[in-house]
């Protein structure tokens, strides 16, 4: 770890470095295509009047290297909140220096002050070096549970078919 290390906050100003760095992962993840969304978009998610997520970054100095996004959950069988973290990307130079290990520490930090039963997130499955690394901390990869999602298009159909079903 580099002494000149450190996390903070997202504030507005960081937007578009924040979405570069989501531009970034969506290249290594093998995902370029599926970036839709815009800095303004992203702004008025993490900072509007309701926001939906929150974002810290990580520093190497002054040059932004990572980030976390993450938003809150509710566990219905725990009754209690959680922390979901969607993204979480290093740049690739900045690797092998412990910051990745140090995000998730001060996203562990922050659910335990906010009372949170779980912490969880996604990895891919072909991401082999990114699962032993969760697996190394101690978490639990979930073979039994599969990630369900609909898009827009789905989403319209499936409200659709239920307004026609209440007409």
């Amino acid at each position: 770890m580099k002494n000149n290390f450190s996390i903070r906050p997202a504030t507005p100003a960081d937007v578009a470095t924040i979405f570069d760095l989501i531009k970034q992962l969506a290249v290594y993840e093998k995902l370029e295509n599926m970036v839709t969304g815009n800095i303004a978009m992203l702004h008025e998610s993490l900072f509007g009047e309701q926001p939906l997520c929150e974002c810290v970054i990580a520093f190497e100095g002054e040059k932004p290297v990572g980030f976390a996004l993450y938003f809150s959950t509710f566990s219905t069988f725990l009754c209690k909140p959680g922390l979901h973290l969607e993204d979480l990307f290093v740049v690739p130079e900045a690797r092998g220096h412990g910051y990745g290990k140090k995000l998730l520490q001060h996203l562990a930090t922050l659910a335990l002050q906010r009372g949170c039963g779980r912490f969880e997130w996604s990895v891919l499955d072909w991401n082999t070096p990114s699962i032993e690394f969760y697996k190394s901390l101690g978490a639990t990869i979930m073979p039994e549970w599969h990630l369900v999602r609909m898009t827009q298009q789905e989403i319209a159909a499936l409200a659709g078919a239920a307004l026609e079903s209440a007409n």
